[in-house]
């Protein structure tokens, strides 16, 4: 039997300041799997200092662990320098299947791998499969998440990226085994672009939040948003907004909820005047509980909600801030 010129699966691993963001660990979970329908290994990339807990991705099921290392040069989001080394490492390795999170460094990061290895890419992956040929079936929503898409590449490697919170992690365990391999970066400084200064969020992490207070275009100005703020913090959550008022410029992108910004999975979701787009509802519907406060009784985002007031939010939502400030109210 011929043997296959291009094997195995890769897993782009994201860090940032020697942290190992947790989507890595679901497309090891997910990966896991494909690899043992596909049989193959399963190995990570990881690009950053060598201080890195690189060991964390063996036990959560990489066979190989490729660490390209370099103390300073992959600490900021140079999609330039991490493509090239990246692109680098496929050609000697060639995986048959490669996944990067779609989280925002990823979906600037992984067409610029696939574009540079003229292979095809299908982004924001909501499930992966394979066929009876052992090709990857890479699913996605299309039309404002009417329909699923199956899209499979006839191109190696085959290329996705998968939304975050879309698949468990990996089971952690501690005694597994693995190689472990450091290789040096091809490329460690970028002159066509210089990168000034990095913009904090101010410890923004909405994907991560376990409750979340998300307000719409019905907040009219940014003083009326200190009763969401005060909503969120008295349920120990983050704020979420909705694209319109986002694009109002009250509130920045890194608060938003849907499609073109965060996919949240909260165990509770709060929408404050909210009327629920379909894009909007694309990236909360998975709630575990969904609390709907909206002034029109036939806001789509009713349908989806778990419990519904209809009512004004600027009367609603302070009558809650006040219940739970005496003890009258839990949630």
């Amino acid at each position: 039997m011929t043997e296959k010129i291009y094997n195995g699966i890769l897993i782009f691993a994201e860090q940032k300041n020697n942290a190992i963001h947790r989507v890595s660990y679901e497309l090891l979970g997910k990966g896991k799997e494909l690899s043992d329908k596909i049989d193959c290994s399963l190995n990570a990339v990881i690009l950053g200092p060598e201080e890195i807990n690189v060991q964390e991705l063996i036990c959560r099921g990489a066979d190989k662990v490729y660490h390209i290392a370099d103390s300073t040069a992959f600490n900021k989001p140079d999609e330039l320098i991490y493509a090239e080394n990246i692109v680098s490492l496929i050609k000697s390795i060639k995986p048959e299947i490669c996944l990067f999170g779609a989280t925002t460094f990823g979906r600037s990061l992984a067409p610029r791998v696939a574009a540079s290895l003229e292979t095809g890419l299908t982004a924001d992956c909501t499930d992966l499969k394979t066929d009876s040929d052992m090709k990857l079936i890479q699913i996605r929503p299309a039309f404002s998440e009417n329909i699923l898409a199956h899209i499979k590449s006839d191109i190696y490697p085959q290329m996705a990226t998968v939304r975050y919170k879309e698949f468990e992690e990996a089971k952690r365990d501690a005694d597994r085994t693995g190689e472990l391999i450091k290789i040096e970066p091809v490329k460690t400084n970028n002159d066509l672009i210089e990168i000034l200064e990095e913009i904090s969020n101010d410890g923004i992490n909405i994907q991560d939040a376990k409750v979340v207070v998300a307000a719409g275009v019905s907040v009219k100005s940014a003083e009326d948003l200190s009763m969401i703020n005060e909503l969120a913090y008295l349920l120990g959550g983050e704020v979420g907004a909705s694209r319109a008022l986002v694009e109002t410029g009250i509130i920045s992108k890194d608060h938003q909820v849907g499609y073109s910004g965060n996919r949240v999975k909260p165990a509770v979701y709060i929408a404050c005047g909210i009327s629920g787009a379909p894009q909007h509802l694309a990236g909360m519907k998975e709630a575990g509980v969904i609390i709907a406060i909206n002034n029109d009784p036939s806001a789509p985002i009713f349908d989806i909600a778990d419990y519904s007031i209809v009512g004004d939010m600027y009367k609603i939502i302070p009558e809650i801030i006040s219940a739970i400030r005496n003890n009258e109210l839990t949630i």
